[in-house]
């Protein structure tokens, strides 16, 4: 018996869905404008997840080591460094390397070139470059730089750059945190919206099915067997949205994936969109699934009183 009720229930549903053709439509292309706006904040998010790693990366401390510094204790040094938890990487860079990249950026300034020949030597030392994992925690990696600098072992240090880099250390943290924020406020409303656009969509279609509403009120039927069909109805938009929109995603990141990657470097949009397109149709599905159900059963619920 329940099966029974269950198989009329999607029955209608279906027949709602095909007999409501222009409604049908209106609402599904809504929703795909919802669901579209939903996949692409699947996709800003990792645009701006990349820019903010590219930045972060650009910022480090660098610990410059007088040019007599003994290599072994440098080395030494680098992996006390590495031992923190605040620590991502840390970059050695020999005296002969930090000779050899100053040489190719200057490789254009014949006054640099000549006067490198004059000195004859070496007038580099070699240096650390250390990542941290936020830059928030950079204080900490240079309190212990500072602590190891005060100390004998330290003698050999020439100059920590973190003093000089605190003030756009300090920035990019603000940076990053606000850019986070603003991104979770951005999509939270962008749902909402999205949300009543489809709700009210979804309660003018059932609005339109009110009279038949009202004759199945008459003759006894609960208010499952009235609400069932238009919240089947409304789960098949989801559906049928979420296709749409991810084929739609198709040529959209084919075409703008070459112009990410020129412009970001590390994301080509159309990949990012083939490696992770089973997440994205999950997520697509549920939501037009939830947004369709949900929405039919509250507007059925509250508007029309069932």
């Amino acid at each position: 018996m329940v099966w029974i009720k269950i198989k009329r229930i999607l029955k209608a549903g279906f027949i709602n869905f095909w007999r409501n053709g222009w409604v049908s439509l209106a609402t599904i292309l809504i929703m795909v404008i919802t669901l579209f706006s939903i996949g692409s904040l699947f996709f800003a998010r990792a645009i701006l997840g990349t820019m903010l790693s590219q930045i972060q990366d650009k910022v480090d401390i660098s610990i410059y080591f007088k040019t007599n510094a003994p290599e072994e204790d440098i080395l030494s040094l680098k992996d006390s460094i590495s031992k923190l938890a605040e620590v991502k990487s840390v970059d050695y860079v020999s005296a002969e390397q930090a000779l050899a990249d100053f040489k190719e950026r200057h490789k254009d300034n014949a006054l640099i070139t000549q006067s490198l020949e004059e000195i004859g030597e070496n007038p580099l030392g070699a240096t650390l470059n250390v990542k941290a994992k936020e830059p928030s925690q950079y204080e900490v990696v240079a309190k212990f730089l500072e602590a190891q600098s005060n100390s004998p072992s330290g003698s050999d240090i020439d100059k920590i750059n973190y003093f000089q880099n605190k003030l756009v250390i300090d920035r990019l943290a603000k940076i990053l945190d606000s850019a986070k924020k603003l991104g979770a406020t951005v999509s939270i409303i962008l749902v909402i919206i999205s949300v009543l656009i489809t709700f009210n969509t979804i309660r003018l279609a059932i609005y339109i099915s009110r009279d038949e509403i009202g004759v199945m009120r008459l003759v006894g039927a609960s208010g499952k067997f009235v609400s069932g069909p238009f919240v089947i109805e409304g789960m098949i938009y989801g559906i049928v949205s979420a296709a749409i929109t991810i084929v739609l995603f198709y040529p959209l990141t084919l075409w703008l994936g070459p112009i990410t990657e020129s412009f970001f470097t590390d994301i080509n949009l159309f990949h990012y969109y083939i490696s992770n397109f089973g997440q994205l149709f999950l997520v697509l599905i549920l939501t037009g699934i939830i947004l369709g159900g949900l929405s039919s059963f509250i507007a059925i619920r509250r508007y029309l009183k069932v």
